[in-house]
């Protein structure tokens, strides 16, 4: 079982940034209750999404017999950043990594959760998709809008822990949801993954 340790000052320092913009001698004590809670509210938000991240990670973990399998193809080369051309405003895009046997299991899990979530719902707009997927217990700070060409909304989810490279990009539709895993390249932010082309699957 793996163990998760979170810095126990990050709330403290969160606290003391977010207050010097109020000034040191002007701060209330309602100020301070006010500002103490939303810190409190996001990092109990990482912390839930940690708890069932790591209950599925475990309900993934490979047998002794299969870990050399999933070493060796855990070994890909995270640098794939494609190189910056001079004067561009675009984003450096970077290709997607390929995700281990037990990466995977864990992106199809949290796939399944939210198509059954979203299963008979019409998600039109972004806010309503943000607005489900917190109540999912997918922290704010992990959801990411991305540009919607076919009008639908879409978001993307990062769920790496440690050096996991599992994330989701999550389409509306007016039925509920379509998912898709890839694997995001440490470092480096979901928006910025450039995820291959899929195949269409073949007609009958």
């Amino acid at each position: 079982m793996r163990s998760i340790f979170l810095p126990k000052s990050l709330p403290a320092a969160a606290l003391v940034v977010v207050l010097s913009g109020f000034g040191a001698q002007n701060v209330t004590a309602d100020q301070i209750s006010t500002v103490s809670v939303a810190v409190a509210s996001d990092d109990d938000a990482e912390m839930r999404f940690l708890e069932f991240a790591d209950l599925i990670s475990q309900s993934c973990a490979p047998d002794v017999s299969s870990s050399t399998d999933d070493v060796a193809s855990a070994s890909t080369d995270d640098t794939t950043a494609a190189e910056p051309t001079p004067d561009s405003t675009m984003p450096v895009l970077v290709d997607e990594v390929p995700l281990t046997t037990e990466e995977e299991c864990a992106a199809e899990r949290h796939a399944w959760r939210l198509s059954r979530a979203f299963s008979g719902t019409d998600t039109a707009t972004y806010e309503e998709m943000q607005k489900k997927l917190t109540s999912l217990n997918y922290p704010a700070a992990r959801i990411y809008r991305v540009p919607d060409f076919s009008g639908e909304p879409v978001a993307r989810l990062d769920l790496r822990v440690g050096a996991d490279h599992v994330a989701l990009e999550v389409t509306g539709t007016h039925l509920g949801v379509m998912v898709r895993a890839f694997g995001a390249p440490e470092g480096v932010s979901v928006t910025e993954v450039r995820l291959e082309p899929q195949l269409d699957a073949p007609t009958s």
